[in-house]
C-alpha cells in the first residue's frame, strides 16, 4: 500500500543513505513548551492541559505582576494587573487549582518568577505533597535570576543583597531536596531584549552566574563536597535573534565559556558537570506590529540558530507568537508556534546528524572572537567589583540602555533593515488581522474575581496557623536561616503571597534601581525639527518644556521609557523620569512638583485602560487636567479609541518605531495644550461674558 498522499515513505533509498552518514540513533528532541497563563488558575489550567493534549512536553508558566512582586489581587499595586500577563496564584488553593489533573511527578515545569521564587517553589512543592509525589523526583526549573531583573524586566522586590540571599537558599535547598530540579535559569533572554549586543548577553549571564556561585560557596553551611551538583544544576535561559550566524556562535561560545569557567575558577573536574544546559525563547524585540504575519518567518529563523548545533542545542525551547507585538495571543497562535517545532523535531532529520558545524572555519573564527570579547568584558565587570556592584552603580544598565539606543537609531537610518517597517513597508492587509478577536484579552472580571476569591480564602483559614508561620518567616529572615523550609511551612498553612511578600519587606525593605537614563548616557542625535520646535515653545513659555515620563502599575519593562526619555532630553526637553512600578498617585505629584508641560505614560502589561484612567481622574482632582497625557504601550486599536476618549493626546504602539517622529508629535502635544491656554487667557472671565 503506497504511503499516504503527501507523506513521503521516510524508508526509501535516499533517506537510508543519509542515515548513514548521521549518527547510529536518531537524537530526542529538546522539551517543546509553549510559555503560558492568564486570568486565573482554573482558566490556565485548561491551557495546560489543552497543550499538552497537543503534544507539548513541558509546562512553562507564566505569572501576573501582583504574583511576581509578592501583592495580593487586592492590593493598590495589583489595581489593574491581576491575571494580565500571566496567572494569578495568591495562596495554595490557586496553586492547587493551576495544576489539578496535572500529575507534578511526570511533568517538567518552568516557572519564570524570580523575586518570589521561594514562595511559588513552596507552593509547588506543597501541591506536589498533596498528591502523593515525593519531592526528591521532581523535575523543572525555577527562573530564580534575581540580578538581571534589576537590569532589565524590573519584577524584583528587595534590595540586591537580600535578594541573592534569597536565590542561594533555594539553590541550597533543591541542591539537597530536590536534586533533579534546576534551581536557577541564569536568564541572558531578558538582556537581549533590553538591548544587548551578544558580547553583552554572554558576559553579564555569565557575570552573574559566577555571581551567584560565589554567593554559594561562601554560606558558612555550605558543604564543598556538594559544590560539583550545585554547578551541574545550574542551567541558563538565552535569547535568539535574527543575526543567524552570529547566534550560532554565541551559543557555542556559551558553552565554551561555561565549560572553561567551571574549570578553571571552580575546579570542577566532571565534564558532565560542567555542561552548559539552557532553555531558550527566541527574540520577542524584534517582532513587527507592522506585517505582523513576517514573524512568523523570524521566530523560526530564531529557533534554527539554537536547534543546528548539536553540540550548542537547547534542551528545552518555547517560542513567543506571531501576534505578540499586537497582544496576548490566542491558544491557536500559541499552538501554530508549537507545531514549527514539532515539525522541525519530527518531520526533518535534523536530529540524525552530528554537529553540523564542527570543522567550519568561518564559525571557529567568530566563535573566539566572541570568546575573546566576553573575557574582556568579564574582567572589566570583575573590575567593578562583580555583577552585584555593577548593577548597584548602574553601570551596566547605563550600557544596556546605550545599546539599545543604537539599535533604534540604526532602524530610524535604514542601516538595520526591518522587513515591512522600515523596507518593503508596502503590502497587502493581513486576514490574520481582521476583525475581533485577532488576539485575546482578559475580562475586566477577572480582577474583581480574584479579589473575592482571596477575601474568602483568608476567611477560611486558621489565622492563628497562618500568624505563627509568618513569624516563624520573619525570625529565619533576620537570623540568615534557609528561607525555604518556612516558605513551604506557610504555603500549607494558607500564608497568602502578599503576605509572605510583605513580611519579608519589613524585614529586607524595597528597592528601586537605577534607571540607565543619566547625564552621561548618548543617543546619536535627533531630528532638527523636534529641536526647533522644542526651542520656539521654550520661548513660548518663559521656560524649558517639561516632561514626565511615568510607569504606572507593576509593569517593569523599561525598555520604552527609558529611550523616550533619552531622546526626549537630547532634542531639548527637561526630562523627568524615576523608574518603575509608581502609583498614579505619585506620578500626578511629580507632575505637580516639576511643572510638567505634559506626561508620558509607558505601559506594557495591557493594563493601560484603568490604570490611564486612574492618572486621568487624579489630574482632574489636583487641578491638573490641563496637562495633556500621551500614552505608549502595547495598545489594540479599540483601546487606542478608548483612551482618546478618556482625553489622551496621542497613543504610540510598537508600530511607532521612529523617536524622531514621536519627538515632534510630542512638542506638537505641548504646542496645542499650549495655544489652548493662550486662547483661554485671551478671553474675558465669565462674569465679563454673562
Amino acid at each position: 500500500m503506497p504511503p499516504p498522499r503527501g507523506l513521503r515513505n521516510t524508508r526509501d533509498e535516499g533517506a537510508m543513505g543519509d542515515q548513514a552518514m548521521g549518527t547510529a540513533q536518531r537524537d530526542k528532541p529538546w522539551i517543546i513548551r509553549t510559555y503560558a497563563g492568564h486570568s486565573t488558575a482554573a482558566e490556565s489550567n485548561a491551557l495546560y492541559r489543552r497543550n499538552l493534549a497537543k503534544g507539548q512536553t513541558g509546562l512553562s508558566v507564566a505569572f501576573d505582576l501582583p504574583t511576581q512582586t509578592g501583592y495580593d489581587p487586592d492590593h493598590e499595586l495589583a489595581r489593574g494587573e491581576v491575571g494580565k500577563v500571566g496567572v494569578s496564584i495568591a495562596h495554595l488553593g490557586d496553586m492547587r487549582t493551576l495544576f489539578k489533573d496535572i500529575p507534578l511527578a511526570q511533568m517538567n515545569t518552568s516557572m519564570t518568577i524570580n523575586a518570589t521564587a521561594p514562595w511559588l517553589l513552596s507552593l509547588y512543592l506543597a501541591v506536589a505533597e498533596e498528591q502523593g509525589a515525593p519531592i526528591s523526583v521532581l523535575q523543572g526549573t525555577t527562573q530564580n535570576d534575581i540580578i538581571k531583573e534589576y537590569l532589565s524586566r524590573g519584577t524584583y522586590v528587595f534590595p540586591p543583597a537580600p535578594s541573592l540571599r534569597l536565590t542561594k537558599d533555594v539553590i541550597l535547598f533543591t541542591t539537597k531536596q530536590v536534586p533533579k530540579w534546576n534551581p536557577m535559569n541564569v536568564c541572558s533572554y531578558h538582556l537581549q531584549e533590553a538591548g544587548a549586543t551578544p558580547v553583552q548577553e554572554l558576559s553579564y549571564a555569565l557575570a552573574i552566574a559566577i555571581a551567584v556561585l560565589d554567593t554559594v560557596r561562601a554560606d558558612p553551611d555550605f558543604d564543598e563536597a556538594s559544590f560539583s551538583e550545585v554547578v551541574g544544576r545550574i542551567s541558563f535561559f538565552v535569547n535568539a535573534g535574527l543575526r543567524f550566524i552570529t547566534e550560532i556562535c554565541k551559543m557555542r561560545a556559551f558553552c565554551d565559556l561555561w565549560d572553561e569557567i567551571t574549570r578553571d575558577r571552580y575546579g570542577i573536574t566532571d565534564p558532565k558537570k560542567r555542561i552548559f544546559r539552557y532553555g531558550v525563547q527566541v527574540n520577542s524585540l524584534g517582532l513587527t506590529e507592522q506585517q505582523p504575519e513576517n514573524n512568523v518567518h523570524r521566530i523560526l529563523i530564531e529557533m534554527l540558530a539554537v536547534t543546528l548545533s548539536k553540540r550548542a542545542r537547547a534542551r528545552a525551547v518555547q517560542l513567543p507568537a506571531w501576534n505578540e507585538a499586537l497582544g496576548l495571543p490566542r491558544p491557536w497562535d500559541q499552538q501554530w508556534s508549537m507545531r514549527m517545532q514539532q515539525i522541525l523535531a519530527y518531520e526533518t532529520d535534523l536530529l540524525e546528524f552530528d554537529d553540523i558545524f564542527d570543522g567550519s572555519k568561518v564559525i571557529d573564527a567568530k566563535v573566539e572572537a566572541l570568546k575573546a570579547e566576553t573575557r574582556s568584558e568579564l574582567e572589566r565587570i570583575g573590575a567593578l567589583g562583580g555583577a552585584v556592584a555593577a548593577v548597584e552603580t548602574g553601570a551596566l544598565k547605563r550600557a544596556l540602555v546605550e545599546s539599545n539606543a543604537r539599535r533604534i537609531a540604526a532602524i530610524e537610518r535604514g542601516e538595520q533593515v526591518v522587513v515591512g517597517v522600515n523596507r518593503f513597508e508596502t503590502g497587502e492587509p493581513s486576514p490574520l488581522t481582521a476583525g475581533d478577536g485577532a488576539i485575546f484579552t482578559v475580562s475586566e472580571t477577572v480582577e474583581m474575581e480574584a479579589q473575592q476569591r482571596i477575601r474568602a480564602w483568608r476567611a477560611e483559614r486558621d489565622a492563628k496557623a497562618v500568624a505563627r508561620a509568618l513569624d516563624d518567616l520573619e525570625a529565619a529572615a533576620r537570623s540568615g536561616a534557609n528561607i525555604m523550609p518556612v516558605s513551604i511551612a506557610c504555603a500549607k498553612a494558607g500564608v497568602t503571597t502578599g503576605e509572605w511578600g510583605e513580611r519579608l519587606r519589613e524585614v529586607f525593605g524595597e528597592y528601586r534601581a537605577p534607571t540607565g537614563v543619566t547625564p552621561e548616557t548618548t543617543t546619536s542625535g535627533a531630528a532638527e525639527e523636534a529641536r526647533l520646535l522644542i526651542a520656539d515653545l521654550g520661548e513660548r513659555l518663559g521656560e524649558t518644556p517639561k516632561l514626565v515620563v511615568g510607569k504606572p502599575g507593576l509593569d517593569g519593562h523599561s525598555n520604552g521609557a527609558e529611550q523616550i526619555a533619552l531622546r526626549a532630553r537630547d532634542v531639548g526637553f527637561d526630562v523627568t523620569y524615576d523608574g518603575i512600578r509608581q502609583t498614579p498617585d505619585e506620578i500626578v505629584a511629580k507632575a505637580r512638583e516639576r511643572g510638567a508641560h505634559v506626561i508620558g505614560l509607558s505601559i506594557l502589561s495591557g493594563s493601560h485602560v484603568p490604570l490611564v484612567r486612574e492618572v486621568k481622574a487624579r489630574l482632574r482632582r489636583e487641578g491638573l487636567d490641563h496637562v495633556p497625557v500621551v500614552v505608549g504601550g502595547i495598545i489594540s486599536p479599540e483601546d487606542e479609541l478608548v483612551l482618546k476618549n478618556m482625553g489622551v493626546a496621542a497613543v504610540y504602539t510598537p508600530k511607532d518605531y521612529a523617536m524622531d517622529t514621536i519627538m515632534v508629535g510630542l512638542a506638537k502635544v505641548v504646542e496645542k495644550a499650549l495655544a489652548r491656554r493662550e486662547a483661554d487667557s485671551a478671553l474675558p472671565n465669565r462674569e465679563q461674558v454673562f
